[in-house]
């Protein structure tokens, strides 16, 4: 259930003294609601943009035009593009994002159910150690993309916190 795993990844931002944005698009504001559903995420959320239109993941989240105007919205790097800029945008320490195709018609010649989620944190944002993406191929009506992609990205987020949190611990204690 996301809602669980919404609670898990504020907790373990919130252990860490850590912030969060989130940019979206073809959920549409759903991970920023999934988050927000959770009592205290006030801590750690900074907020969101929904940039459903392309010409907003440049002017807002800063991706770079040509990579738009070669690759279209659906590509995985825009998705880091997305995530690396909601986090400079709002000063977080983490950034997400989701980009894709939901459907009913394929976009930018991505078929239905082609999506992208990224992650970048500390570490992340530079040409040595980008941001992570993990490309998706879902099936399923509109509402379910949607639905999986909120979980993916927030499974994607946790994963990245969670090898934080185990690489910090081996600096601490010297195991691993």
């Amino acid at each position: 259930m996301t809602g669980t795993r919404a609670a898990e990844v504020l907790g373990l931002l919130a252990g860490e003294g850590r912030t969060l944005a989130v940019a979206e698009s073809l959920t549409g504001g759903l991970v920023a609601a999934e988050l927000t559903s959770v009592p205290g995420a006030s801590a750690v959320f900074r907020g969101s943009v929904t940039a459903y239109a392309t010409d907003l993941k440049e002017r807002v989240l800063g991706v770079d035009g040509t990579l738009l105007a070669e690759r279209g919205a659906v590509d995985p790097d825009v998705a880091r593009a997305m995530a690396e800029g909601v986090r400079r945008a709002f000063d977080a320490d983490w950034g997400i994002a989701t980009t894709g195709v939901a459907g009913p018609e394929p976009q930018d010649g991505k078929p239905v159910g082609t999506v992208y989620v990224a992650v970048a944190g500390p570490g992340h944002g530079h040409s040595r150690t980008p941001g992570k993406v993990v490309a998706l191929r879902l099936n399923g009506e509109r509402a379910e993309i949607r639905r999986e992609s909120v979980r993916s990205v927030l499974d994607l987020l946790a994963g990245e916190l969670g090898a934080n949190v185990r690489a910090q611990d081996t600096e601490q204690n010297g195991g691993f």
